[in-house]
């Protein structure tokens, strides 16, 4: 067979070899590449392979993670879907002598997730020239040497392999030696000088030959070495290894210095034939950097790390040779065994950050990747997550685990999340590596305003000025920035049949509430608005509040007299019989006051009158009694002034006029004329004086007509007139207050009968008033069920030509 049918087989078992080896599994991807490849080469379309589109990868935030964690030397170009070279790739670095080189990597495509294995098979590039360990080869032949006789040549050795590996040796053209190549590609081969003519000391006792190793790349590549023999007496023994194989096994990690084996060889020779020294023959150079040997004992020690994750097994020939060159050779096989030297390494490949706050239970948040460099059961890893968080992890396609979310999200509860992931492998002690992802709850408007109160009440004095500060309203919202802005209006309605906003108005910022006019207690004295608090989310939400607004009372109004009727409008004169005795009732001043509370509690008091130590009045009632006997020398006619006053701040007040005339009937009574207002001008004493005669001429006239009628039905009692006196309606102001003790008119009714020509008179006493009796046009009634007889005292029995006067005071 020759040599290109040799590199067209070694093409085709080159190219199939990784589908034997690693045979593609549903998802899986297969790609070669040239070693020394230059950067951008594009190596297949992966989007194409994978089918999906190029602007998918994107969007599925395609990722390209090797399975080791170590370095990428090929990624994605996310525009165009290439699978790209992005670093110089050296087969012999990555890989040293074995045959296979492949890379191992995984494409992870996020949403839904998808996870393909990608082998990339590095491709040997005949880059490396054969090259002898020594470059000088010395054999010591005795001339007594046979013909045929061997003698093991070193190696050469290429760091490529395959057919771009050693192809074969060549010999100068001598007279005394051949050259015999044994072995293989895969193995390695090896040389043999074979003396085909006997030498001859006294012709020649120094040979150098060149002897040249060469590949079978393209272009071919070689090396030589001299062969330097000096010929001697014979040296017939070759030293013989103790085993043909030495298998040893080495924990990964072991000490510098650490023996791993010690070779031995044997030549019967004596001497310095009998010398052996050892050397390694055959070795990469990854291993010559870790692997030393000594040449006097053959122990072989550790001179650099070993990494069960680098290499799992090492095979090297060592050579033994006698001091004449005679040489043979032994293998010794290296076995790792993996110690848990590796901590699992957690890959973050995708986040969605921030998450929303609505966001569904179940919904992936995170996709991890978690990679332990070790083996077996160093290898087997277990993730958690530290704290009480509402996540946890799922675990997917491998060492792959999707962190979902187990409950719903509240920003408003918890706004952050620091979601510590702890991988853990099963080595013996286990080895552990934590990792914190950060997660952030993005706003949802979720929650409407809240008042601070479920209601407020509002208090205001009547006669405030427009624009004055009332109250103030607060509503906090949860939710943040616009969503928790919060903003107050008023809800629309009507007071008295007038427009809220007439009323009150509320800052749509502070949620301070004004009045817009100025109010009036007498008018209305509370009223309700609704408050409404929106927030700026969207869509928005709010939520509404009464506020009950109460008008206070301010002492704006003087108290007005009832009773005794204000002068100018009538005069009104109280007849005091002269046999009144201390302490009786003989009249009352009644005023209200349209104010309330203390601002309508009213005291009364006389300032003035004609005998100041004869009347009293009692302070709350306004109730006038005699403060002791009448007597004879008392003024008939008594002119007392009345201050009526209020408890507001400042007080307010007002006066009038009582008269009263102490007499038992009218025909005493001879000047009556005169009572008028003593401090009037003369002119409207005049009119008062004429008016009074009239009356009294009426009166008389009257009262006669009514006897008369009176005989001629022969009837009794001679009671002319009884009834309440009635206070006109015009003297109620329209909205008094009814304060107890100050604004509830309630009245007693007295009738005095007067007897013509006697100083005597009879004076009945009738009990007061039901509040039911003031009517609404204002007229008080007398209780129907109650009798005059049964209240009637007598103080003196008069005939039947007795005169009957009617006096009625109302009472507070």
């Amino acid at each position: 067979m020759g040599c290109t049918e040799l590199s067209v087989l070694y093409s085709i078992l080159f190219i199939a070899l990784p589908f034997f080896i690693f045979p593609s599994a549903s998802g899986d991807l297969s790609y070669s590449v040239p070693e020394e490849t230059r950067r951008q080469f594009v190596v297949g379309n992966i989007a194409k392979d994978v089918g999906v589109g190029a602007q998918s990868l994107s969007a599925r935030k395609a990722r390209l993670n090797s399975e080791d964690g170590g370095k990428r030397y090929i990624d994605i170009n996310l525009n165009s879907g290439d699978l790209i070279v992005v670093e110089r790739i050296d087969r012999e670095m990555l890989c040293g002598s074995r045959i296979n080189c492949i890379l191992n990597y995984e494409l992870v495509l996020a949403n839904p997730l998808e996870v393909h294995r990608i082998f990339l098979n590095i491709e040997d590039v005949n880059d490396n020239a054969p090259k002898f360990a020594n470059e000088r080869i010395s054999f010591e032949i005795g001339e007594s040497a046979i013909k045929g006789q061997r003698f093991h040549l070193d190696e050469a050795h290429d760091f490529d392999i395959g057919q771009n590996g050693v192809h074969g040796y060549s010999l100068q053209k001598n007279n005394h030696f051949v050259l015999s190549v044994k072995g293989n590609t895969e193995r390695g081969k090896y040389a043999e000088l074979v003396l085909e003519k006997e030498l001859d000391r006294e012709q020649q006792k120094d040979i150098d030959l060149i002897l040249t190793a060469v590949d079978g790349g393209i272009p071919q590549r070689s090396g030589t070495a001299v062969i330097h023999i000096t010929v001697l007496d014979a040296n017939d023994n070759v030293p013989v290894f103790s085993q043909p194989v030495y298998k040893v096994v080495l924990v990964e990690n072991a000490p510098i210095g650490t023996e791993i084996v010690a070779v031995s060889a044997e030549d019967a020779d004596e001497g310095a034939n009998g010398a052996v020294t050892y050397e390694f023959s055959r070795i990469a150079r990854n291993e010559a950097e870790i692997f030393t040997i000594d040449k006097r004992t053959g122990k072989i020690t550790v001179s650099g790390v070993i990494d069960y994750e680098e290499d799992t097994h090492y095979e090297i020939r060592v050579q033994a040779k006698d001091g004449s060159g005679l040489a043979s050779t032994a293998s010794v096989i290296i076995e790792i065994t993996d110690e848990n030297d590796n901590a699992p390494k957690i890959i973050l490949t995708s986040v969605n950050n921030p998450i929303l706050e609505n966001t569904i239970v179940g919904t992936e948040v995170a996709i991890i990747n978690v990679q332990d460099k070790d083996s077996g059961d160093n290898r087997q890893i277990h993730c958690s997550i530290q704290g009480n968080v509402p996540f946890k992890l799922n675990p997917s396609i491998k060492n792959y685990f999707s962190l979902i979310n187990t409950n719903p999200l509240d920003r408003e509860t918890e706004a952050e999340y620091n979601i510590t992931i702890t991988a853990t492998d099963g080595g013996s002690p286990p080895l552990s590596t934590s990792m914190t992802i950060h997660l952030t709850v993005s706003d949802v408007n979720d929650n409407p305003p809240v008042f601070d109160q479920q209601s407020y009440t509002a208090y205001v004095m009547e006669n405030n000025k427009p624009g004055t500060s009332i109250s103030s309203v607060t509503a906090r919202d949860p939710d943040w920035r616009q969503n928790g802005t919060v903003l107050y209006s008023l809800l629309p309605s009507e007071i008295n049949g007038l427009p809220v906003s007439s009323f009150l108005s509320v800052n749509s910022d502070t949620g301070v509430i004004q009045a817009v006019r100025s109010f009036d207690y007498e008018k209305f004295r509370n009223f309700k608005v609704q408050v409404i608090a929106r927030d700026n989310g969207s869509p928005p939400l709010s939520s509404n509040v009464t506020v009950s607004v109460f008008i206070s009372d301010e002492n704006d109004n003087s108290p007005q007299i009832l009773y005794p009727a204000p002068e100018g409008k009538s005069l009104m004169t109280e007849m005091v019989p002269k046999a009144a005795l201390s302490g009786s009732l003989v009249s009352k001043v009644i005023a209200v006051d349209a104010d309330s509370g203390q601002n309508a509690w009213l005291s009364y008091q006389i300032v003035k009158s004609t005998d100041p130590g004869l009347f009293t009045i009692s302070r709350h009632s306004g109730e006038i009694r005699t403060q002791r006997d009448i007597t004879e020398s008392d003024n008939m006619k008594q002119n007392l002034v009345i201050s009526v006053k209020d408890n507001g701040q400042p007080p307010l007040s007002a006066t009038c006029s009582v008269y009263l005339l102490i007499s038992d009937n009218l025909a005493e009574v001879p000047e009556l004329k005169d009572m008028t207002y003593e401090e009037s001008n003369s002119k409207l004493t005049f009119y008062l004086i004429i008016a009074l005669v009239s009356i009294s001429t009426l009166f008389l006239t009257f009262i006669i007509l009514i006897l008369a009628v009176r005989f001629c039905h022969r009837r009794k009692p001679r009671l002319l007139f009884d009834g309440a006196v009635a206070i006109p309606s015009a003297y109620l102001p329209p909205n008094y207050a009814e304060v107890e003790g100050a604004g509830t008119l309630s009245s007693y009714n007295y009738d005095t009968y007067l007897t013509t020509g006697s100083c005597t008179s009879d004076f009945k006493f009738i009990t007061s008033y039901n509040d039911s009796t003031l009517t609404a046009g204002g007229t008080l009634k007398m209780p129907q069920n109650e009798t005059l007889a049964a209240n009637l005292i007598t103080l003196n029995n008069s005939g039947e030509g007795d005169e009957v006067r009617n006096c009625t005071c109302p009472y507070i």
